[in-house]
């Protein structure tokens, strides 16, 4: 039975922000002109990427840099954002955008919050996000025509896109983000491209469409199967109105 990670401080979760971001996304961005990021076992890291398929990947309380058959570590305990950047070889005074939200790079000298137990919750966050995004795909089959999920780092959310219908626009957002300004938890949610909010008014929480949180997930008897059952309900909505 699949179980819902425990919750994370907004402190260490805005600092493993600034790490995807500043790190991360600095270091792919550099080498290859993009910057989305992945779950990964523990925490969440980079593709392969450049010539070396290098990979950089936090695994809970640690930063692992993987490049040409050799691996690097550093532990975040005691790090700030200069040395983790140093570890990358990532400039930190380069101008630097993921979009409109990219947080600022902040005192890179200021000791981080971001503990492995928070790292790992938000690896377990995003992994069980993964798995139900996963099975909608599935159950659409190719008519959805997902696109690639990834992990967003300006807003630190892991989504894709699927179509609801055959025209133009008819596409809704699947995701998991950590918790932001309008939902303070980590929560799953669904987001028309459309002004479309048909059926079940109490479905379409949010301003953008609908949400799910992890508290609520939490009370589920299989979070896994909630989590799907939420996000197909979106699309399925859209396509019966």
């Amino acid at each position: 039975m699949t179980t819902v990670p425990p919750p994370v401080d907004p402190q260490a979760r805005d600092d493993l922000h600034r790490i995807a971001v500043h790190v991360l996304g600095r270091r792919r961005h550099a080498v290859t002109g993009r910057f989305g990021l992945r779950p990964t076992a523990g925490g969440f890291g980079t593709p392969p990427f450049g010539d070396d398929a290098e990979v950089l990947r936090l695994s809970g309380g640690v930063l692992v840099r993987e490049r040409a058959g050799a691996t690097a570590a550093l532990a975040l305990d005691g790090a700030d954002l200069a040395a983790l950047a140093a570890f990358a070889e990532v400039d930190l005074d380069q101008a630097f955008s993921v979009g409109h939200d990219t947080p600022p790079v902040g005192d890179p000298a200021a000791p981080l919050a971001a503990a492995a137990a928070a790292c790992a919750a938000l690896g377990g966050w995003y992994a069980l996000g993964a798995v139900a995004i996963d099975a909608v795909v599935a159950a659409l089959g190719a008519e959805g025509g997902a696109s690639l999920a990834q992990l967003w780092p300006e807003h630190f959310d892991l989504g894709l896109d699927v179509a609801w219908g055959p025209g133009e626009g008819q596409r809704i957002n699947l995701g998991a983000s950590p918790g932001d300004a309008l939902v303070p938890e980590p929560y799953l949610y669904t987001g028309p491209h459309g002004p479309e909010r048909p059926g079940d008014a109490a479905y379409w929480n949010a301003p953008f469409g609908a949400t799910l949180t992890r508290t609520a997930l939490a009370a589920a008897r299989d979070p896994a199967a909630a989590a799907a059952t939420f996000l197909r309900r979106g699309a399925d909505l859209l396509r019966a109105a």
